[in-house]
């Protein structure tokens, strides 16, 4: 996976994440709920299996992908500082 797809899927495990909060201690319709957790799921899920297979990740970089919500992030953050330098 390249780093602009699984930036891609960081910020999407990211956003769904916080919409689905949102609609939890809100209106809670379970049809959005329904819509967002598979699509959060396939994110996450993304992100963990991207960041496995990367070249540029190295083990502490593997286990922040593991982590939900912002694990994505900060593993695809740390594979591009890796790459910078």
């Amino acid at each position: 996976m390249t780093s602009r797809l699984l930036r891609i899927a960081a910020a999407a495990e990211v956003i769904t994440l916080v919409l689905m909060l949102a609609n939890l201690f809100t209106a809670h319709v379970p049809e959005i709920s329904s819509l967002l957790g598979p699509t959060h799921g396939c994110a996450y899920l993304l992100v963990v299996i991207g960041t496995l297979r990367h070249p540029g990740a190295d083990g502490r970089t593997k286990l922040l992908a593991i982590l939900p919500g912002l694990g994505g992030l900060f593993a695809e953050r740390r594979i591009a500082y890796r790459h910078a330098h």
